[in-house]
């Protein structure tokens, strides 16, 4: 059995496909992040319940279990006592694995790490945009000149759908800039 992750659902899971498919009889692919509970992870869990003692769950690399040393330790320690082997095929831990080692238990570590460097590097990074006045998420899609416009079609009767197609935009930003100024003044 193999087991495909990736934090989003924006993120591709084709090159750990490309990897497992061939090798695997099965593959559960979550996409979820690895440092949340086992049982909080649908795929993780119906690969472990799917799985019967001399089966094999094979991974690209030792993070795809989790990125949570303890909830990593925790699924290997579920795996090895029912007779379930692991194989990574990439990383510190490549090998086939039927108990708990150093190597494994270090390669989670690692993994752990690596997120919370991440995690540190993106709030440093978004603490410093803010310092100097930006501001993270996505560009504004509606200016002034398109919120008046929107107001004063909607005020003339367009339909929401109507409106929508002659700006541009999607009919849920439309609803949101009519719904919004109804609510009250805009505070941009």
């Amino acid at each position: 059995m193999g087991l495909v992750r990736v934090s989003t659902v924006n993120q591709e899971t084709r090159r750990q496909h490309d990897a497992l498919d061939p090798i695997c009889e099965r593959v559960f692919e979550e996409k979820i992040s690895g440092k949340l509970a086992v049982d909080a992870r649908p795929a993780l869990t119906a690969a472990i319940d799917y799985m019967r003692s001399g089966d094999m769950l094979t991974v690209q690399e030792v993070d795809r279990l989790g990125r949570n040393l303890l909830e990593g330790l925790i699924v290997l320690n579920d795996l090895f006592s029912r007779d379930i082997a692991v194989k990574v095929l990439e990383g510190i831990a490549a090998g086939e694995h039927t108990e708990r080692s150093l190597i494994l238990d270090l390669a989670l570590a690692l993994a752990e790490d690596r997120r919370r460097d991440i995690v540190r590097k993106t709030r440093n990074g978004l603490d410093a945009a803010r310092l100097r006045g930006r501001t993270g998420g996505r560009p504004r899609v509606v200016d002034a000149d398109k919120h008046r416009i929107i107001i004063a079609r909607h005020l003339d009767g367009e339909s929401i759908r109507t409106i929508a197609t002659a700006t541009k935009l999607s009919v849920g930003t439309v609803h949101a800039v009519i719904a919004n100024a109804a609510a009250g003044p805009a505070s941009d």
